[in-house]
């Protein structure tokens, strides 16, 4: 009688607990809109790579020894910015948790990456590896800062709080830029090494697409996105 009266307490415990999960999974498949539309791409740029030649150095003793100092490279199609408009709250959610804290590095005498893409309200890293001082300032409206010299192994933050474009320099080296692109939204990607890129699902309906370059003209684009399936779009600067 113990075992057939404890065995039947479990069975009504087990069958309760997967009630509720069942009822769980149908609450969140309830919620979460069935989206299928996908929009694709690749991006492709004029012939217009190069590096610029390298600018006086400001620690010629020991920068010069630096491993992988190199000119900025321009032109790089992986220097593009992919954003859509307007994206669903839903979809924003689950883009901004999948997003790895974001770092603008000092290293090889250069920024890295040069173009930095995040949402409003991203605070952004800046760590020194580099064996010299660097300095991090800008002067954009969107975001006016200077954080001052510091050595390697050192890092400092921002947070960005409006949306629009803020340029990046170091007062030392004066070849050293780069971009933080600020964006309403967690919408946007980044095309890879041969410009293909992908957005995350989005609900049918019509969209505005904008691709960004900073040594190039933006392009803007209105796209259809299916209920399921793919739409693809060529971006040509």
């Amino acid at each position: 009688m113990e075992w057939s009266g404890l065995h039947a307490r479990h069975g009504v415990t087990l069958d309760m607990t997967t009630r509720k999960v069942a009822l769980g999974l149908l609450l969140i498949l309830a919620a979460s809109p069935a989206w299928g539309g996908v929009i694709r791409g690749v991006v492709r740029l004029p012939a217009i790579e190069h590096r610029d030649r390298a600018s006086l150095d400001a620690y010629p003793g020991q920068a010069n020894h630096i491993v992988g100092a190199h000119p900025v490279l321009r032109g790089a199609v992986t220097d593009a910015v992919i954003s859509i408009d307007p994206f669903p709250a839903h979809a924003e959610s689950l883009a901004a948790r999948a997003l790895a804290p974001p770092q603008l590095a000092q290293q090889n005498q250069a920024f890295a990456p040069r173009v930095l893409a995040v949402a409003v309200g991203t605070t952004v890293d800046f760590p020194n590896r580099d064996p010299i001082y660097h300095n991090v300032f800008s002067v954009s409206p969107v975001k006016r800062f200077d954080l001052g010299k510091y050595p390697r192994g050192h890092s400092k933050q921002v947070t960005f709080k409006k949306p629009g474009l803020v340029q990046v320099y170091c007062d030392i080296h004066a070849q050293m830029a780069a971009f933080v692109l600020v964006l309403p939204n967690h919408g946007f990607t980044r095309p890879d090494a041969s410009g293909r890129f992908a957005l995350p699902d989005l609900p049918p309906g019509r969209y505005t697409l904008h691709a960004w370059h900073p040594d190039l003209t933006a392009v803007t684009r209105e796209v259809d996105v299916p209920a399921t399936g793919e739409v693809n779009v060529p971006l040509d600067f």
